[in-house]
């Protein structure tokens, strides 16, 4: 386990940096609650056993939520010793988590208590610019408040991701977005101006990494992958418990990693890339032919799991070849993890097979043996859900905590 001891982050003063030791100390409160909400209060001493956070820093958080009027604390004896049992009580904070795509604009409203109090995924049309998707971002965040009957006041920000890089000294979409046309905006300020909320952005994969380790079932699990196979390929890296996001905020470009130098020419102007052989859109492509209509990622689901040779074959090339990429991330870091997420996850092992069989043919022997393969439990819901995680994480009253 890791706590703040375990930190390897900078504590820069302001807003937490996802890989800081203020972003793990609210990590590790969000453990520490969800153990309060699923077995009702407790003892410090009982939290740090349950938890497997040192004494000190159970304390330490525990003081902090207090004060913060989170918890209540309740004189008890433990062991013929006198305690206190802590008791969660939450609070009306509401964070806003939103998920811009290539096709469709998901925004979700949850509290602290990983609570969903209003959710709605709508469809953009392909090709929209900035000023399009962020004004339908504010229009369906306008409208949830309004048929939830939520306050304004509540919302203490949002937090948004697109897939693609952003450069985190500007704020600004770089080249390499899957959405081209919102390359050299500061979407951090145009977001920021449209909602009049304090604003925190980040690239999808990193979002989906981050509810991995808030929201899904591996919130004590330090090192994890999370790769997102869509119309691009990226992934969100966890590293000693807290988002690895290097020096400028580009991390995880798994889908320009090299496969075959032969290959196709990719977006990003290199040959062979991952993404020319194993994203959503290179899968469609190659089933659409000979087809009246062309197929979509559902498509794919369906006749994958209905048997269809094609398609078997297709995510046969397309798994090894993610398996060879993740082989070179795992000899690199050797996670703990590597999650799948994406329109693909729900064919589980038909997916991850492949996947595997590509990670162990490439993998140092002892890390591809000991890296787990799963899908991800959150569905087309886990990047709006870590950008939920990433306003709480960022929250100006939670700095002290």
């Amino acid at each position: 386990m890791f706590d703040e001891e375990g930190s390897t982050g900078r504590g820069d003063a302001g807003p937490a940096k996802p890989g800081s030791q203020s972003a793990l100390r609210m990590r590790n409160q969000l453990r520490l609650t969800d153990q309060l909400l699923r077995g009702g209060p407790a003892t410090q001493a009982e939290l740090s056993r349950l938890t497997g956070l040192s004494t000190a820093t159970v304390s330490n958080i525990v003081k902090g939520m207090h004060q913060a009027g989170l918890v209540t604390l309740t004189a008890t004896t433990s062991s013929g010793r006198r305690a206190h049992s802590v008791r969660y009580i939450g609070d009306s904070s509401i964070a806003a988590g939103i998920d811009f795509g290539r096709s469709h604009l998901r925004v979700v409203l949850a509290n602290r208590s990983h609570q969903v109090m209003a959710e709605r995924q709508i469809p953009l049309p392909l090709g929209h610019d900035a000023t399009v998707g962020i004004a339908a971002a504010a229009k369906l965040l306008d409208e949830l408040l309004t048929e939830k009957a939520i306050a304004r006041s509540t919302l203490v920000g949002a937090g948004a991701g697109i897939p693609g890089p952003i450069d985190r000294r500007t704020g600004k979409v770089i080249q390499g977005a899957i959405l081209p046309e919102w390359v050299g905006i500061n979407l951090h300020e145009r977001l920021k101006s449209a909602l009049d909320l304090p604003v925190f952005i980040e690239n999808d994969a990193n979002l989906g990494a981050l509810a991995q380790i808030t929201w899904g079932a591996y919130a004590a699990v330090p090192n994890l992958v999370f790769v997102k196979i869509g119309t691009g390929i990226g992934a969100g890296l966890i590293v000693n418990g807290a988002l690895y996001s290097g020096s400028i905020g580009v991390t995880g470009e798994i889908g320009h990693l090299t496969i075959n130098e032969s290959g196709l020419i990719c977006r990003c102007g290199n040959r062979g890339c991952l993404e020319t052989i194993a994203s959503t859109a290179t899968m469609i492509q190659l089933l659409s032919r000979d087809k009246a209509h062309p197929v979509d990622a559902e498509d794919i689901v369906q006749h994958a799991k209905s048997g269809d040779s094609t398609t078997l074959r297709v995510l046969e090339d397309a798994g090894t070849a993610v398996g060879r990429a993740l082989a070179n991330i795992s000899n690199l870091m050797s996670p703990d993890v590597v999650v799948i997420g994406g329109p693909l996850a729900t064919l589980g092992e038909l997916l991850l097979s492949p996947i595997r069989r590509g990670l162990l043919r490439h993998a140092v022997p002892i890390v591809g043996e000991n890296t787990t393969l799963a899908t991800s439990a959150l569905g087309s819901r886990s990047e709006a859900l870590g950008a939920v995680s990433l306003v709480f994480q960022h929250e100006p009253s939670q700095q002290n905590i």
